[in-house]
Order: structure tokens, then C-alpha cells, then sequence
């Protein structure tokens, strides 16, 4: 039973992105039709218009570009996370149609490798008697899917799991948000920054600000604040690429 790594991927993405975000936002204002909308926006840069959509917080007009991550390598404590999220869709492997007889692979926190490897070893030798104990209850009942329905229960957080999600702009922006602040869990945090890495290099104008919180403002945090604002600043408007 291996430990694994996180690795996210980007499977697709609207066609036309920034383009349709902008055509999106014209149409709100505009009495032309939107053939002719869309000549102009074809036919003109968009990002500073874009760049001011976004800063207004006209950020409907973005909910019309969705992107689509495979993602493998995480563990269930970040799947509780990610689901609450909830203007997303989620499709996850199954433990009941996925039979883990032959063993699971499974995440190791960082600060439990820090421990050193002794540590490390405890950890493993944890996991290799969870998944004993797996084997032994899909031994007991049912074969099949039965018994893994039943059998799964024993399973840790640890766990690997294994998912594609779809969000739109929109809510990817309010996710970078959260999830790459400094205080946000470590798991969920190197995967909002890998998935900001990708929608930055896919629609740059999209995502030229986003990040935490305090990347376009004040620290949203109160008196929990890490304290380090121009650090974060600087890492996401100009080294996060």
C-alpha cells in the first residue's frame, strides 16, 4: 500500500473564455444584437474591460466559463472539505463499486514526516493494519458489493481518493478565496493553489487577481490574520504562475 502525491490535471474548459465573459457583460448593457456583440468582442482586446467587470463585481457574467479537474492523490479529509462547496459538481470512485483487497494508497501528512522516519514507519504500519482489518470484514460478509457497502467503514481519512470536479469561474474565484489563505487546511490549500496555477494559465484575465482574501483587500480574517498580508500579496499577484 503506497503513500501517493497529489496530481490535478485540467480535462477541459469553455471554449472562448474571457471572450464569453466579456459578450456576457456587454449584453447587460447594450441594445445591439448578439451577433453584433459578439463581432466587437472578437474584434477588440477585452482585458481592460474584463479587468473592470471583474473588479466591480459583476461576477455573473463569469459563471458562464466552467472548468472541469481530474484530481487524484487526496485524501477523504479533503474530499469533506471540498464538497462544501456546493455550486460544483462532484463525481468521486466509489468504495462500494472499488474494492481495496489488495490495499489503498494513502496521504501522510507533512507534519507526521517531519517527525522523522520512525514516525513515518508507525504511520504505514498503521495504515497496512487498517487494511487487514478491511480484509478481514469483506471476508465475514457478503462478497462483492455487498460487502464492501460494510467493509469500508473501517476505512481511514487517509484514504486516497479520486474525483473530477467541475466549477464555474464564479465559484472558483470565491474558492481561491478560502482555500488559499494561509489559515485554510494544508491538504486543500496545495490543491486550490495547483488549480489556481492551471485556470491562471488558461484565463489569465480571469484570474489576474484572485487568490486569499487579502490579495485585493484588507484580511478577512479579524484577529486570526497570519499577519503576513504583503507576502501573500506578492506570492499570488506576482510569483503564483
Amino acid at each position: 500500500m503506497p503513500k501517493t502525491h497529489l496530481h490535478i490535471e485540467l480535462l477541459s474548459c469553455s471554449q472562448g473564455k474571457e471572450e464569453i465573459a466579456a459578450l456576457a457583460a456587454k449584453l447587460c448593457y447594450s441594445k445591439a444584437d448578439i451577433g453584433t456583440l459578439k463581432e466587437r468582442v472578437e474584434r477588440n482586446d477585452q482585458s481592460t474591460f474584463i479587468s473592470g467587470v471583474i473588479s466591480s463585481g459583476h461576477l455573473s457574467v463569469v459563471e458562464h466559463v466552467q472548468f472541469t479537474f481530474g484530481i487524484e492523490g487526496v485524501s477523504r479529509v479533503l474530499l469533506a472539505q471540498l464538497t462544501r462547496h456546493r455550486i460544483a459538481s462532484f463525481s468521486v470512485q466509489s468504495q462500494r463499486y472499488v474494492s481495496f483487497e489488495k490495499g489503498f494508497n494513502f496521504i501522510i501528512p507533512p507534519k507526521i514526516e517531519a517527525l522523522g522516519q520512525e514516525a513515518t514507519d508507525e504511520f504505514i504500519r498503521q495504515m497496512d493494519t487498517i487494511h487487514g482489518w478491511y480484509k478481514k470484514w469483506q471476508e465475514l460478509l457478503v462478497k462483492g458489493e455487498e460487502g464492501n457497502e460494510d467493509a469500508r467503514f473501517v476505512l481511514p481519512n487517509a484514504c486516497e481518493t479520486k474525483l473530477v470536479l467541475t466549477m464555474n469561474a464564479r465559484e472558483l474565484l470565491h474558492f481561491f478565496s478560502l482555500r488559499c489563505c494561509n489559515r485554510a487546511q494544508w491538504e486543500i490549500h496545495a490543491l486550490a493553489d495547483r488549480m489556481l496555477v492551471l485556470c491562471k494559465e488558461h484565463a489569465p484575465l480571469l484570474f489576474a487577481k484572485a487568490g486569499p482574501g487579502c490579495v485585493n483587500g484588507p484580511c478577512p480574517e479579524g484577529n486570526k490574520t497570519c499577519g503576513q498580508i504583503a507576502q501573500v500579496r506578492q506570492k499570488y499577484l506576482n510569483h503564483l504562475k
